[in-house]
């Protein structure tokens, strides 16, 4: 096997000895060859079963010749957007286009179109007319069925039928795309290849599939949001791969996309396998005159430990992707790629990460999950821990020891979130302590999202005093160890379940511990999470129980604005939100008080009564975050 960069022009597949490739790799990213990024591991994946890959990442869209760069492939086109879905990439959540992408080189715009797994699709199409296409990678993965589409703000159709594509690769890609090129590699026609797991195909009759639950068609989906309710939550419950069935949605009565179940998960072998491949773990040196890509930086010295979330957050689409059972690998494959850090030039001695979507989920969360799949009518953490759960950080705790005491290793960092109810279900404290005394550089991220019970319960987060509980015990633990760190908590407005009234109830809550959240993040309604149905239908697809829905852009900026408060620039938003919500209390002088009157604000912001902040003191700097963190975890009578 040969190694370096996989070619990304004619003159470097020529350089291989190659006259042709198997398979053409179209990304809407450039070329990162890295197990963080998608492309790389699907492209050496192929690598490693003998298939010749060449990859056009970031074509001009508007040039057909561009997909001509290697001829037609021998096997077919293998199309991703990118790491992240194309609009999501683009815009942000007030539909406003992004001034930099992470992920093109110098971290330069307009290089990926908009829905670009059907832009590049439709362009492959137009010039190969019969070469098989398929579509992978995240956005594809979960817009594979009927979606609402935020940005248009409509439902669309499967983007296998959008693009033009023959299949969809859907969720982790490893098993599929190789039985895929297989079937290909025997001469059976991609139109044939329907019944795959972890694919989405497209066939004119339904003769030869079995086992399959019909769901609403296309039509009845557009006719009543209540029908797409029902429709999402049924494949909600198919995502596993041991108890999940074959899903058909009908467009019109000759045309069905029929989604196979997902691909069973990796064993700790095969994960190892996968993240041992020859990859060079940096962008391809013709962005060097670039600065490079950005989206390197934050992942070139951080560890993937694990896949898959039995978290089972509601406005997170992982369910639908990575799916509810943990894979995990071994420690001596971490090892092996840590040591690997510690050869790199640019290597500081800090790993900046060692965790997947939940960093200390390291097993599934129960025994049989991987013999039944997990359970369709229940969750592992929500509302309360499972009885059957594992809790149990002995291995994780292990792993960060053996990292910690590799020579040349200054710091472990643990940057991918921890769940901090998984954490608090654990009787052993030996990973909290460790934790706080070698994991944390001054400051914890973690996600409570919000202080209300009613939107947590939407999102599918524990109660509020579980978090309290958390945020105590942390403090506790680093009072012991005499350390000065806190808590930094990401909150969320606007999601579905939150009125004003909640949205003030947060706000009381940041006035009451001190805290002033520098970021805050609106509810982003992406496809194929079920928080995104609720917003799109107005009922929690789990229940059909309706939902309070902020749709409304200017509800939404008081509820963000509300969140900070403290912001001069919010206190009109803030006033107007408190009048509406009934809650004119909380405008005045007293510590309970959330803003001033509008005179005493504005003789604020013109510098008159500079340092007289009312409610709660200005601070800054290192000393404000002491002050937050003190008085986040003080206690009554303390």
């Amino acid at each position: 096997m040969m190694h370096g960069f996989l070619p990304i022009s004619r003159e470097e597949m020529d350089s291989r000895g190659w006259d042709r490739v198997d398979f053409v790799y179209v990304s809407g990213d450039a070329y990162v060859d890295h197990p963080s990024f998608g492309a790389a591991i699907i492209t050496r994946t192929l690598e490693a079963y003998g298939y010749r890959v060449g990859i056009i990442p970031q074509p001009d869209w508007k040039d057909e010749k561009s997909i001509t760069l290697f001829g037609e492939p021998r096997l077919g086109f293998l199309v991703s957007a990118g790491n992240m879905d194309s609009m999501v990439n683009h815009y942000s959540v007030s539909k406003k286009p992004r001034k930099t992408d992470a992920y093109t080189p110098g971290g330069a715009t307009g290089k990926r179109p908009d829905y670009a797994a059907v832009v590049y699709g439709n362009l492959i199409r137009r010039v190969y007319k019969k070469t098989p296409v398929i579509l992978g990678g995240i956005e594809a993965s979960l817009r594979r069925m009927a979606h609402y589409d935020y940005w248009s703000d409509k439902l669309k159709r499967s983007v296998l039928l959008d693009s033009g594509a023959d299949l969809i690769s859907y969720g982790m890609g490893e098993r599929s795309i190789v039985e895929i090129a297989q079937a290909l590699e025997a001469g059976i026609d991609v139109k044939d290849l329907t019944f795959i797991p972890g694919t989405v195909c497209k066939v004119k009759s339904l003769d030869s599939v079995y086992d399959a639950l019909v769901l609403p068609s296309f039509e009845q989906l557009k006719e009543d949001k209540l029908n797409y309710a029902r429709s999402f939550y049924t494949q909600y419950c198919n995502t596993d791969p041991f108890s999940g069935k074959r899903l058909v949605e009908p467009y019109g009565a000759h045309l069905y996309v029929v989604q196979n179940p997902p691909s069973l998960p990796l064993t700790q072998e095969e994960m190892d396998a996968v993240y041992a491949y020859p990859y060079m773990r940096t962008f391809h040196p013709s962005y060097q005159k670039y600065g490079g890509v950005p989206a390197i930086s934050e992942v070139k010295f951080s560890l993937t430990s694990s896949r898959g979330c039995f978290g089972g957050c509601n406005f997170c689409a992982l369910t639908f992707h990575q799916g509810r059972i943990v894979q995990a690998r071994s420690h001596e494959s971490l090892l092996k790629e840590a040591e690997s850090f510690i050869k790199d030039k640019d290597f500081k001695g800090y790993i900046h990460d060692v965790g997947g979507p939940t960093a200390n989920f390291r097993f599934p969360a129960c025994e049989k999950q991987l013999k039944a799949g997990v359970c369709k009518d229940r969750q592992c953490l929500f509302p309360r821990p499972c009885r059957n759960l594992r809790a149990d950080h002995k291995d994780y705790t292990k792993l960060l020891r053996k990292l910690r005491n590799l020579p040349g290793v200054k710091k472990v960092f643990i940057r991918s979130g921890i769940r901090f109810d998984y954490l608090m279900a654990d009787k052993d404290d030996t990973f909290f302590r460790e934790l706080c005394e070698f994991h944390v550089s001054g400051q914890l991220k973690v996600a409570p999202e919000h202080v209300a019970d009613q939107v947590l319960l939407r999102m599918g987060k524990p109660e509020n005093s579980i978090y309290q509980a958390f945020a105590e015990k942390y403090a506790r633990i680093n009072k012991a160890l005499h350390k000065d760190q806190y808590l930094v908590p990401y909150l969320m407005s606007s999601h579905p379940g939150s009125t004003l009234t909640e949205a003030v109830k947060l706000a009381e809550y940041l006035n009451r511990t001190g805290h002033m959240p520098e970021q805050v993040q609106d509810f982003y309604p992406t496809p194929s999470t079920i928080s995104t149905c609720m917003y799109y239908t107005g009922v929690d697809p789990r229940d059909m129980s309706r939902v309070y829905v902020p749709v409304n852009p200017h509800e939404k900026a008081m509820q963000r604005a509300l969140i900070q408060y403290r912001d001069p620039k919010n206190h009109k938003l803030v006033a107007e939100a408190l009048k509406k919500a009934g809650r004119t209390d909380l405008i005045g002088y007293g510590r309970h008080c959330l803003i001033r009157p509008e005179h005493a604000a504005k003789k604020t912001a013109d510098g008159k009564m500079a340092g007289k902040q009312g409610a709660v003191g200005r601070t800054s700097g290192k000393s404000g975050k002491k002050k937050a963190i003190r008085n986040v975890h003080r206690k009554k009578g303390k």
